[in-house]
């Protein structure tokens, strides 16, 4: 009996994690925002991030790179694998659903070769450059992968989706 009552407690590992998640997103959502890409010098290596406008928090990364990371967001060279987040915002604008792994015109690199989804794709990157980026360190990836989860739930992040193919 003792056997089973067990097997229904949270692992202690998991529980560990767990506990750690809140105050990581307490201190996420009290840095104080960087603004027009104005990263500062020192900064944490591994981490997740959030873009907002205003108070619309819009999408929760995670990374063992921040400040790459936030250059392949909105850089304007960046490529549609590169930046996920202007890839989606471009497809939202111009109405498109699910892009396709299949080769073709609605595949990603077809849609990245369609002139009005580059336009779409770099005004999203010049959109993204305005918004304001905060993030928290988190070295440990298990702990960073459920941090970028818990974010995503607690702020409804839109443009967060955690969906395979």
């Amino acid at each position: 009996m003792a056997n089973i009552i067990m097997g229904h407690r949270m692992n202690e590992q998991f529980r560990t994690f767990v506990e750690g998640l809140h105050p990581k997103f307490e201190k996420l959502m009290t840095m104080e925002p960087v603004v027009d890409g104005r990263l500062p010098k020192i900064m944490p290596g591994s981490g997740i991030y959030l873009f907002s406008e205003g108070d619309k928090h819009l999408y929760i990364g995670r990374t063992r790179n921040l400040r790459r990371r936030y250059s392949q967001h909105c850089r304007p060279s960046s490529k549609h694998n590169q930046a996920p987040f202007a890839f989606k915002l471009a497809k939202k604008a111009l109405g498109i659903g699910k892009a396709s792994y299949k080769p073709g015109e609605g595949s990603r690199i077809g849609l990245s070769e369609n002139a009005e989804f580059a336009l779409a794709f770099s005004q999203a990157l010049a959109r993204i450059r305005a918004m304001e980026f905060r993030f928290v360190e988190e070295a440990d990836p298990t702990a960073q992968c459920l941090l970028e989860v818990y974010a995503s739930v607690a702020l409804m992040t839109p443009h967060n989706d955690f969906e395979t193919s």
